[in-house]
């Protein structure tokens, strides 16, 4: 149960990173943002996630896969 527990709380963490890693911030609100996801540790990534700090960032390149239209 346990290794359950540290599982789950690691692959938070992961998917807690990956999100920031797609919003436009300077290096000090990345740094602030990873404090929280590593300070508050079954709460943070779940905050992080859920305040969506930054702005999401478009590539304008992306396109939907089936229609070939823009997203």
């Amino acid at each position: 149960m346990r290794l359950l527990l540290v599982l789950f709380l690691l692959a938070m963490y992961v998917l807690a990173l990956l999100y920031l890693r797609r919003r436009a911030l300077t290096p000090a609100e990345y740094f602030g943002w990873g404090l929280l996801i590593v300070l508050v540790p079954f709460l943070g990534p779940f905050l992080v996630i859920l305040m969506k700090p930054g702005t999401a960032r478009r590539n304008a390149a992306r396109r939907f896969p089936i229609l070939g239209r823009k997203l």
